[in-house]
């Protein structure tokens, strides 16, 4: 979800590891020349979803730790990909401690129906990113170092 701290651990993870980091929402940017929030405006969540996919299907995801927006859950292909690539990692959080970090930072691209409460994002991907995880770490345990640190050991057992 937005705000569980993918970008923020996953950089911290890629260096402890000695990998390369690859953010796809940077990615999309990029390729976009837009940023998510305009590309939300501009094109609609359904578009921003089917760029995500594309990116993660087309970037070499090898010797890497691989952020991805929230959405990457809703395609199958994307997934798929990721879990050739290793293990998918689902950083965990409750609402109420994502609605606060999100609220930090609200204009964040979030790609789904703007009519669709942040809870309602929430209820309708969590059971997806449970689905897809090969490896559940609660983002709420610690700093972004201490959550690096679980993930770390998880992956070692």
């Amino acid at each position: 979800m937005p705000g569980a701290g993918k970008s923020t651990v996953g950089v911290i993870l890629a260096k402890v590891l000695g990998l390369n980091f690859v953010d796809t929402d940077l990615a999309i940017q990029r390729r976009a020349n837009a940023t998510l929030q305009e590309i939300l405006e501009d094109k609609g969540y359904q578009y921003l979803r089917s760029l995500e996919e594309s990116v993660i299907l087309d970037t070499d995801l090898s010797q890497s730790v691989i952020s991805t927006g929230g959405s990457a859950v809703y395609s199958e292909a994307a997934m798929r990909r990721l879990g050739e690539a290793g293990p998918r990692v689902y950083l965990s959080a409750d609402l109420p401690t994502l609605e606060t970090r999100v609220a930090a930072a609200p204009l964040r691209g979030i790609a789904s129906d703007s009519a669709q409460s942040f809870a309602g994002v929430y209820a309708e991907r969590s059971p997806l990113y449970e689905q897809y995880a090969d490896i559940s770490i609660d983002a709420t345990a610690g700093s972004a170092d201490t959550v690096a640190a679980l993930i770390v050991s998880a992956l070692s057992k």
